[in-house]
């Protein structure tokens, strides 16, 4: 059971990394330069989370079947935009809300066949 809870932390910190990354751009924008201290803050902290992420993913891959959780990483499709929203005020088209639950329908499939 720890391992799927194991694989919910991987799938945060893959989303929060693809936050830091739009941070990232939007620091790059306003500075002119990849180069920038504030740029390379973000995406330097950014790639460590994707180190640790990474090195999590693995641990994970050792007491379980790739097959069986890998469709939790979809849930960072449904988190990514959701955080989008709220950081940077993006909006949905009405059809992201069918895509979501087209996703956790598919997510739900997937583990419950993979028992």
């Amino acid at each position: 059971m720890y391992v799927y809870l194991l694989t919910i932390l991987c799938v945060m910190g893959i989303a929060i990394g693809q936050i830091l990354f739009k941070v990232s751009a939007n620091s790059m924008n306003k500075t002119g330069s990849f180069f920038a201290i504030e740029t390379l803050a973000v995406f330097f902290a950014t790639m460590v989370l994707y180190g640790i992420t990474s090195i999590g993913w693995v641990l994970i891959l050792r007491k379980a079947e790739l097959g069986k959780v890998y469709p939790f990483m979809a849930l960072a499709f449904i988190v990514v935009p959701l955080a989008s929203r709220f950081f940077f005020g993006e909006r949905f088209a009405p059809g992201y809300f069918v895509g979501t639950a087209l996703i956790m329908s598919g997510i739900v499939v997937t583990v419950a066949a993979s028992r």
